[in-house]
Order: C-alpha cells, then sequence, then structure tokens
C-alpha cells in the first residue's frame, strides 16, 4: 500500500472510530451523569436512546445525500458537527441540552461512518479487502475499549473529558482527509441539485423518517413514564398511543413508498433475511444489556470506581476482539449456524453467571469478568457469523439494501436492551433488579440456543 493510500486510511479510520467510541464510553458514565444531574437511571437513558436513535435514522440519509453532494463533503462536514457538539457538551446547561448535543455528536460520527467504507472502496485499489478490514478494526476496536477509556478518562477529569477527548481526533483527522482525501464528483450537478428537490425526496424518504422518529420516541417516552412514576396514567396512555399509531402509519406508508427509509417489503419477500435480521436484534439485545447495565451496576450497587469498571469491561473488549479472527476461519469451515449455536451457548453461561453472582451479595467483583469474557467471545463469534448468515440470505441484487436493513436491526436491539434495563431497574438499580435481568437474559439466550439447535438438525437431516 503506497504512502498517501495510509495516510487516507488513518484519516478516514479516525473519523469513524468517534462513532463506536462514543457510543461504547458513555456506558461508564451514566452513574456519574445520573449522580451529576439528580436524575434516575430511567431519564439518565435517553442519552444511550437519542444516541442510537439519531445514527438509525442519519446513517443511510449520509449515505444517500454523498451520492449528491460528494463524499469528501459529508466526510468533512461530519468532522466540523462533531468537532462542535463534542466542544458545546461539556458546557450544557443542563440534561436536556446535553442529549441535544449528545445527537449532534450522533449525526456527525454517522455522516463519517456512511461514507468512511465507500471512500477507502473508490480510492484504494490496491490490496482493497486488507484496507476495509483494518477500517473494521478500527470500528470493533474503538467499540471494544471504549468502556476502558472511558472509565480512565472520568475518573481522572469528570463525565466533561469523554467529549473533549474526541477534538483531538476530530482535528486530526479533518487536517488529513483534507489533504489526502480525493475530490469526487456527486452524482449530479450544483444547478441540478437545486432545481430537482423532487430528486432530493425520491432519495429521502422524509414522511417515513419523520414517522419512524415520531412514532420509536412517543413509544418510549409512554413506557418509560409509566415505569418511572411507577403508575399508568392518562398522558402515559395517550403518549404510547401516539406512538403506536405513529408506527403503524411508518408501516403502513414504507410498505407503499417507492424509496422506503426501511424497506419492509422485502422482508416478505425474502424470508431467510428477516430471520437473519431478527436474530441479529435479539443477539445485540443481549450483549447490550450488559453492556450499558453492568457498568451501573457495579459503580451503583458494588461501588467500584469508574476506573476499575472500565478496567474489569476491557475483559469485554479483548475476548471479542481476540475471537472475532477465530470465528472467521471455523465459518469459513463450517458455516455460520455452529458459531451462532455456540454464542448462544456462550450468552446463556454468561447470564447464569449474572444470576449466581446476584445471589450472594459478597461475591468477589472479579467475578464478573466470567460473565464479561462469555459474553465477549460471543460477540466475536456474532460478529462474524451474523454478517456470514446475512451474505447466505441476501441476494447479490440487494445486498446494499439488505445491509443497511442489518444496521438497522442493530440499533434496534441496541435500544431495546436500553428499554429492558430501563423497565426492569426503574429508579434505582440494586441485587434483584439486576437478577431479574440476568434471569431474563438468561431465557431470551436459551431460546437463541434453541432455535439454532433446531435449525442445525433440520439442515442434517435435509443433507442426509
Amino acid at each position: 500500500m503506497s504512502i498517501r493510500n495510509r495516510w487516507l486510511m488513518i484519516s478516514v479510520g479516525l473519523g469513524i472510530l468517534l462513532n463506536p467510541l462514543n457510543s461504547s464510553m458513555i456506558s461508564v458514565a451514566i452513574p456519574r451523569l445520573q449522580h451529576v444531574f439528580q436524575l434516575d437511571f430511567t431519564v439518565v437513558s435517553w442519552i444511550i436512546f437519542s444516541f442510537y436513535i439519531a445514527s438509525a435514522i442519519a446513517q443511510p440519509i449520509m449515505g444517500k445525500a454523498s451520492d449528491l453532494f460528494g463524499r469528501r463533503r459529508i466526510f468533512l462536514s461530519g468532522l466540523v458537527v462533531s468537532f462542535v457538539a463534542s466542544l458545546l457538551a461539556p458546557l450544557s446547561p443542563n440534561f436536556g441540552w446535553l442529549i441535544v448535543f449528545r445527537i449532534m455528536q450522533s449525526i456527525g460520527t454517522s455522516m463519517m461512518v456512511a461514507v468512511g467504507m465507500a471512500i477507502v472502496r473508490i480510492h484504494i485499489r490496491e490490496k482493497q479487502a486488507t484496507a476495509l478490514s483494518v477500517l473494521s478494526i478500527f470500528l470493533s476496536g474503538a467499540a471494544a475499549i471504549g468502556p476502558f477509556i472511558g472509565g480512565v478518562i472520568i475518573h481522572w477529569w469528570g463525565w466533561p473529558a469523554i467529549f473533549l477527548v474526541n477534538i483531538p481526533f476530530v482535528v486530526t483527522s479533518f487536517l488529513l482527509a483534507w489533504r489526502h482525501i480525493p475530490n469526487d464528483v456527486p452524482s449530479m450537478t450544483p444547478v441540478a441539485r437545486n432545481m430537482s428537490f423532487r430528486r432530493w425526496s425520491d432519495l429521502i424518504d422524509a414522511p417515513g423518517v419523520l414517522l419512524f422518529t415520531v412514532g420509536l420516541v412517543a413509544l418510549l417516552v409512554g413506557l418509560l413514564s409509566a415505569k418511572s412514576s411507577g403508575q399508568i396514567s392518562f398522558s402515559n396512555v395517550i403518549v404510547g398511543l401516539i406512538g403506536f399509531v405513529g408506527l403503524a402509519a411508518f408501516v403502513r406508508h414504507e410498505l407503499k413508498a417507492k424509496a422506503p427509509f426501511i424497506p419492509l417489503r422485502t422482508f416478505a419477500k425474502y424470508p431467510a433475511l428477516t430471520w437473519v435480521n431478527v436474530e441479529f436484534m435479539v443477539v445485540n439485545l443481549l450483549f447490550y444489556s450488559l453492556f450499558f447495565g453492568l457498568p451501573s451496576y457495579l459503580q451503583i450497587v458494588r461501588h467500584v470506581s469508574e476506573f476499575h469498571t472500565g478496567m474489569l469491561m476491557l475483559s469485554l473488549g479483548l475476548c471479542s476482539l481476540v475471537a472475532s479472527p477465530m470465528a472467521g476461519r471455523w465459518i469459513d469451515k463450517s458455516g455460520p449456524r455452529p458459531a451462532l449455536l455456540m454464542s448462544g451457548m456462550l450468552m446463556t453461561f454468561g447470564s447464569v453467571w449474572i444470576v449466581i453472582m446476584t445471589l450472594d451479595q459478597t461475591s468477589p467483583v472479579i467475578s464478573v469478568c466470567l460473565a464479561l469474557a462469555a459474553f465477549g467471545i460471543s460477540n466475536g463469534l456474532n460478529s462474524v457469523a451474523m454478517q456470514a448468515a446475512l451474505f447466505k440470505s441476501s441476494p447479490k441484487e440487494i445486498i446494499g439494501v439488505a445491509s443497511g436493513i442489518f444496521n438497522t436491526s442493530r440499533y434496534l436491539g441496541t435500544i431495546l436492551s436500553s428499554l429492558l434495563i430501563s423497565s426492569v431497574m426503574g429508579d434505582n438499580f440494586s441485587f434483584k433488579g439486576f437478577r431479574v435481568l440476568g434471569i431474563i437474559l438468561t431465557l431470551i439466550a436459551l431460546s437463541l440456543v434453541f432455535v439454532n439447535w433446531r435449525h442445525k438438525e433440520s439442515r442434517q437431516l435435509h443433507e442426509s
């Protein structure tokens, strides 16, 4: 790889790592934010919801926008938006403004993720597979070590530092990207862009995005408000109904739209693809329930510092990084199903261990590493196996659409994990609440094991 291409890789890599880094660092910061803003977990969990809802909406939109305005321009604009958000977030006068800047940060980092892979694929012609795998390391590595970095930073400099730490990455990426990412030619001229609003509306399903956002946010507000207050009020019911009606209207609109935000008709046409996305959603529900729930449990219930929480969470990320390359070789030989079966068994073990661990309030804190290791290895298996299952179930002509749906499933699973934690824990974390969460995760993981076992058995019968 030439020196120019290496600098291009670095500039793109430093930009795209900001999305997984910021989505993972926050897991260690939640107890500190609860204390600073005097809020319960249900309210503070919007720091998670807002980021993933914004990412789910922004990434497909920005991917399409790059066809109109150019990938280099979108990437650089994303860096500017991220810079402004990271600078202003620590100055938030209240939690509401922090959510606004968090959404802004999500949009900015999503702009880079949406076009980063495409920039490398277009401008790096030699050893392209190697280049793309390096970008994957930036993404997975940032997500893996995010809780550790967040724990260290918060311990020494406080919660504002998890936003300010982005600035050196943003500035370096911007300077390198400005110099090394070539100008690309947008699919439309400036005159055509200004005159063709219809073309823009064909690419961006604005009504679908609006219905999806309003429906999902209203439904979450209704459910979480009822849980937080401990009673179902008339206002909670109305807000929940608005969310339900909004999502129903979204489904109806998407089935008729020419260029839908989420192509629901694809699910009906390709049932195997549908199941892959459902399973991917459930896998992320399991993983992120531990990822976001355990740091708060350690700090609030077991009184572990942010620094040591980050150290413990590092075992999750390291096991995931080590397992991924080995999973690739296994899946190449045996296909994705054996790896998915093993992943389900590991998550079942990790969930059972959470239940056992919370039966005794004096159990060593270090024992959480067993659950973290089990979930980390399973995440490494899933990251490769689910991608392989996606390619296997998707016809080549819709692989782009299938990848977009796949990412949406990831975000929905993450949102559901935060909803599950909030519903189980309510206002305060406790031994009892975390044990209940472990039992629920065990039941979900066991269902995955059963389904993948049945799938493996039915395939063996079919082959015989």
